[in-house]
């Protein structure tokens, strides 16, 4: 049986929402490995002038539990 881990990640980008969830994944895959699957959670965006200026995505990121090898 397998453990799975989940943890929220916030990525951001002046593109798109799409590329903010890119980011995110991609930020942390760095640290984390065998992300096996994201869900996107929630999506906001900062305003200024009545236009977007930086899109943010929250992303859940899914990972498996490995077990810790002794020496």
């Amino acid at each position: 049986m397998t453990a799975v881990k989940i943890i929220k990640v916030l990525g951001t980008s002046e593109e798109s929402w799409e590329q903010a969830a890119h980011e995110a994944v991609e930020q942390a895959s760095h640290t984390i490995d065998d992300i096996h699957g994201v869900e996107v959670e929630d999506w906001t965006a900062d305003v200024e002038n009545g236009e977007i200026q930086n899109y943010k995505t929250t992303v859940e990121v899914a990972f498996p539990v490995h077990e810790q090898q002794s020496e």
